[in-house]
């Protein structure tokens, strides 16, 4: 049978690439999703793949949705947290909606899904959950100290997660893309831009399936021995 796999923000961007990749490699796929019906139904209709909407900063509503989703699809066997939102600004410009907003839908929503997830997985012992970090996370960046904060907590998240759940199958790792060629990489302004991809040493942005296929390989039955790590994907912009 199918393994069934879980991605939020599953429509869009990278969380589009990965969802679209698990399909082909024959896995039950739900693809998770905040706003926009019909960008969604349109995406459901042309791959095929199902999409649940969630707000994933929401813990009911989580625990609502991987109801429905096992409902329909079966026991969840992983799940890539990938949903995440920016509100950038300096700290005296930040405003409190602006740092809640982003490490509720960032950070929380980890655990949120996490925890609907982690006794079933325990049980059956199995699991993968990939969460989705950022080299912002890793490095900092100047007017994201809301998405720095939630993006390295993400990877404290996975270490300690993964030390619970190690001795029951379930593996948990991080990946942190770089710059990576998105909407949310679109909105950049373009002398900005410029200056980012001279700092890449591979000389271009990363794609959405540059991402999708380190999270392929930490899903996979493969790596049943990697856990609490960190994958970066970023071109070389940043080493340690």
């Amino acid at each position: 049978m199918s393994r069934v796999a879980i991605i939020t923000g599953g429509t869009r961007g990278i969380g589009k690439a990965i969802s679209i990749m698990l399909k082909a490699a024959d896995y039950q796929v739900a693809a998770i999703y905040a706003h926009n019906d019909q960008a969604a139904e349109k995406f459901g209709a042309e791959t095929g793949i199902a999409v649940f909407k969630v707000d994933v900063s929401d813990y009911a509503d989580c625990e609502n949705g991987i109801a429905k989703i096992e409902t329909a699809l079966g026991f969840i066997d992983v799940l890539v947290n990938n949903a995440g939102i920016t509100r950038d600004g300096t700290l005296q410009r930040l405003s409190k909606q602006s740092w809640q907003e982003v490490i509720d839908t960032n950070l929380g929503s980890c655990f949120n899904m996490c925890h609907a997830v982690i006794d079933g997985m325990r049980e059956r012992r199995f699991g993968r959950i990939v969460n989705i970090g950022s080299i912002n996370g890793q490095a900092g960046q100047y007017g994201q100290v809301n998405y720095a904060a939630a993006k390295s907590g993400i990877h404290g998240f996975t270490k300690a997660l993964a030390q619970e759940g190690a001795s029951r199958g379930v593996t948990v790792n991080a990946v942190a893309p770089g710059y990576v060629n998105t909407d949310m990489v679109a909105a950049v302004p373009d002398n900005i831009l410029a200056k980012i991809i001279a700092k890449i040493p591979v000389g271009r942005l990363g794609t959405p399936e540059d991402i999708a296929r380190g999270v392929m390989f930490l899903v996979s039955d493969e790596a049943g021995f990697v856990t609490g790590s960190t994958m970066s994907i970023n071109g070389g912009q940043h080493m340690y």
